[in-house]
């Protein structure tokens, strides 16, 4: 899969686009900024966002080509990002860091899913928000991109199981039109969530 990337992020367009995920733009006009990590980042769009808006912006993704565009789209924007090359076995989460962690279309099986969830819940500070949008279980009909096995893709079931400390605010599956660059392009049905982590206060039992 590594080289599958590589490849894809070698062409010299923006696959994805340049402008950060609607929904992500969307919710980070009521949070404030603070370190914002962003898994399987890809070639910078929504870390390069965050951080012109005052975020700290961590992320990482296994491409180099990835890191590669990441790091010129920050450039070009005038802004600073720390971009890790690593997969998610390999990157070191750290605990309760982050005020706002963004998961958009890091499709994985079930298991490493289920393992890069935790350690994202775990990394947020109390108060800290998780930000999501994926490819929802509907996803295999349309070809707006993605992919086509169903354990791969999202339902609202395992996103409440994923996250079982967290604090939903909004979850809900839709279908929605994608404009994301050449890939993600056309009627898509998605999933979003936002969530926070409960305060330390109301952690305890």
């Amino acid at each position: 899969m590594k080289a599958f990337w590589n490849e894809r992020y070698s062409e010299s367009e923006y696959v994805y686009g340049k402008a950060p995920n609607a929904f992500l733009r969307e919710q980070l006009q009521r949070i404030s900024p603070s370190a914002a990590l962003f898994p399987a980042e890809g070639e910078g769009r929504n870390a390069v966002y965050a951080a012109r808006l005052g975020w700290q912006a961590f992320c990482f993704d296994y491409s180099e080509m990835g890191r590669k565009k990441a790091l010129a789209l920050a450039e070009e924007a005038g802004v600073p990002i720390d971009y890790q090359v690593a997969d998610l076995h390999e990157y070191h989460f750290p605990r309760q860091t982050f005020g706002l962690v963004g998961l958009f279309f890091a499709h994985q099986p079930p298991a490493d899913r289920k393992f890069l969830h935790e350690q994202c819940y775990e990394s947020l500070r109390p108060g800290g928000m998780i930000i999501l949008e994926a490819f929802a279980k509907g996803q295999a009909k349309y070809q707006s991109g993605g992919p086509k096995q169903e354990e791969l893709l999202f339902s609202e079931e395992e996103l409440r199981s994923d996250f079982p400390g967290l604090e939903i605010q909004y979850l809900e599956e839709m279908e929605t039109t994608l404009s994301e660059g050449p890939y993600h392009s056309g009627a898509a049905r998605v999933i979003r969530l936002a969530g926070k982590k409960a305060n330390a206060e109301h952690q305890t039992t």
